[in-house]
């Protein structure tokens, strides 16, 4: 496992992100952690690598971001990481099923694997889990709580909330 090297903390409009970055400044993780979290009084200093990736965060939840631009590193086996590459095709504001992805990986009897894997993704909103859905078009599954998945997915395309929900 990469030793996580620095922490820092975005506020939004669904609770506090977490991100954790390893000595190259990648981003290693992005959570909402289960424990309340306060905001350092200090929060806002640290390096410009940093600052950059909070700026992109910042910039997604107020509407004006629709992909990012930073250097991942999740910490992973090889076939969660090649569930988490495929997640990087999934549109802003498009969804995919869990049936979609497994058949993506070339494989429909791993649906069971790669939901998985999705549940275990540690950088969220970067790497779209969230846009994930049942085949029937209920959500499932969210390691950041399932009222933050349906938000996310509203924020990303307003008009296909009666169609998702």
């Amino acid at each position: 496992m990469k030793a996580i090297k620095y922490e820092d903390y975005v506020d939004t409009p669904i609770g506090i992100l977490m991100l954790s970055f390893n000595e190259k400044f990648d981003l290693v993780s992005a959570i909402f952690p289960e424990e309340e979290i306060t905001l350092p009084v200090a929060n806002g200093f640290g390096t410009e690598e940093i600052q950059q990736i909070k700026k992109q965060f910042e910039e997604y939840f107020n509407g004006t971001r629709k992909s990012f631009n930073m250097k991942l590193s999740p910490e992973g086996t090889e076939f969660q990481k090649k569930v988490w590459s495929e997640l990087l095709n999934i549109p802003y504001g498009k969804t995919a099923t869990y049936q979609q992805m497994a058949n993506t990986l070339g494989d429909p009897k791993v649906i069971r694997a790669a939901a998985s894997a999705n549940g275990k993704n540690p950088i969220s909103i970067v790497i779209p889990c969230h846009r994930v859905i049942g085949s029937d078009g209920s959500l499932t599954g969210y390691a950041g709580g399932l009222h933050r998945k349906k938000w996310l997915l509203e924020h990303e395309n307003p008009s296909a909330q009666q169609s998702l929900f």
